[in-house]
């Protein structure tokens, strides 16, 4: 206990790196930390929007909502490897807050719109511009903290989109509560106002990379250390051309975890799809006001917070045994959809079901920390195209995946959909083993070759 007390607090191992970490910590998170959970509070809040009133406001028919997310998917999608790669080119506390502008403005303009169709028009341009928070920041971190440090914060940069998710069903609540006759739309335009000052903050204080840094805050003592804490890839920039094309696709790295997150993707599908939500919408002998329809689900982000910060800061103790999440997914995902399967499972066993499975939310934050740590050697543009392709590859799948095993009109139970989680989730156990084996393996040809780089030396 105490050895993992110290390593909570942290060890300097270099000077100055104590109080380095403390300024990164600080600035880095901060930002990504306010500009994912702005992320995630308008896209939590299309739905909290949709059973708060907007449903029965614009007339929405079969599966429209499911259309929405897959529209707002398809822009996503085409925007994850051009976003990253933007990251080589235009400095990150440019691009992003630029970025950050943009989907507020377009989740205001949502609020007006009179007909689904205008929000799907929306919607595919917002995905665009959000494409560039999740992977982008999976970059910068990997950028700036080592493996022992990298862990704890994408976990709390997860765990702040978790939050966004909760507090965004509050806030839809305390809407609808506080202004009468409000629309259940409102919502998505105090989201929107939001971003504003997070984007103002990140274009004046966010630090950019170690090698581009001008920040006011880092002396040229903290630069220089900083850039000694990260392996040297070189001062060239790569270039884009078919030689780094096939170098790419002869990679195991970009085959191995993009389809670790493409499985990942889905074994989240009970939450990103707002399954809860929608089972409480349809339930068979219960109705649920709109308090209750906004606030019960919140448990399922709640659950995802604690275990993500959980299995983040346990797996940088342990030494970056990331792949440990990957088995507890596969036994997370059999077990709570044979609970919902279950022949007259009660109304309290499936919400249990839900919040268990809101521990999935854990994978998020340990398996791109484990990209960026078999990655750490890599140079920096293939590094950002596999943690951009990671995301790309799921969202390919998320585009169809709710609509053909999650319409919200088979709600409340989603038999086809409990179904494909269970083979997600043994397929989940399988590949986790596959990554596990191809990255040990590598890590020991690397080692032989110091070992035998060494003996020609001595030689």
């Amino acid at each position: 206990m105490a050895k993992f007390i110290e390593y909570l607090r942290g060890k300097e191992s270099r000077p100055g790196e104590a109080a380095l970490l403390r300024k990164l910590d600080f600035f880095i998170l901060t930002f990504c930390c306010l500009m994912y959970f702005a992320n995630y509070l308008d896209r939590s809040n299309l739905a909290n929007a949709y059973v708060s009133g907007m449903k029965e406001d614009l007339n929405f028919k079969g599966s429209q909502f499911n259309q929405i997310n897959t529209i707002f998917t398809v822009g996503y999608i085409l925007g994850q490897v051009p976003s990253n790669l933007a990251l080589q080119y235009i400095k990150p506390r440019i691009f992003f807050p630029g970025m950050m502008l943009v989907w507020g403005g377009l989740t205001m303009v949502t609020a007006a719109v009179k007909n689904p169709q205008g929000i799907m028009a929306i919607r595919f341009f917002l995905g665009l511009a959000e494409s560039s928070t999740f992977v982008g920041t999976h970059y910068i971190l990997g950028s700036w903290y080592t493996e022992r440090e990298l862990g704890k914060r994408s976990g709390i940069f997860t765990a702040s989109g978790l939050a966004g998710t909760m507090f965004g069903e509050f806030i839809q609540t305390g809407i609808i509560s506080s202004l009468h006759g409000a629309r259940g739309n409102t919502g998505l335009a105090i989201d929107g106002l939001i971003t504003v000052p997070i984007a103002l903050y990140g274009l004046f204080l966010f630090p950019d990379t170690p090698a581009t840094t001008t920040a006011p805050y880092l002396t040229a003592e903290d630069r220089a250390l900083a850039m000694a804490r990260v392996p040297e890839r070189g001062a060239e920039r790569t270039r884009l051309d078919w030689a780094f094309a096939r170098r790419v696709f002869g990679s195991w790295h970009w085959y191995g975890f993009v389809m670790l997150w493409v499985i990942a993707g889905e074994t989240e599908s009970f939450s990103t799809n707002s399954l809860l939500a929608l089972y409480m919408k349809a339930h068979p002998t219960r109705r649920y006001t709109v308090a209750q329809n906004n606030n019960y689900p919140s448990g399922v982000p709640a659950v995802g917070i604690v275990s993500t910060l959980f299995w983040a800061t346990l797996t940088d103790f342990l030494g970056g045994k990331r792949y440990l999440v990957g088995f507890w997914i596969a036994v997370t995902g059999v077990a709570t959809s044979a609970m919902i399967l279950a022949p007259g499972a009660s109304t309290a066993t499936v919400f249990g079901a839900y919040y268990w499975a809101g521990s999935v939310y854990a994978c998020q934050a340990t398996f791109f920390a484990w990209a960026n740590d078999v990655m750490r050697y890599r140079d920096d543009a293939l590094r950002s195209v596999v943690i951009a392709s990671m995301n790309m590859g799921s969202n390919v799948i998320n585009a169809w995946w709710s609509i053909v095993f999650y319409p919200a009109d088979t709600a409340p139970y989603f038999t086809r959909g409990m179904w494909a989680m269970i083979a997600c989730s043994i397929a989940m156990a399988v590949w986790t083993g596959g990554v596990l084996y191809m990255a040990e393996r590598e890590k020991k040809q690397t080692q032989r070759a110091v070992v035998d780089k060494g003996e020609d030396e001595k030689v």
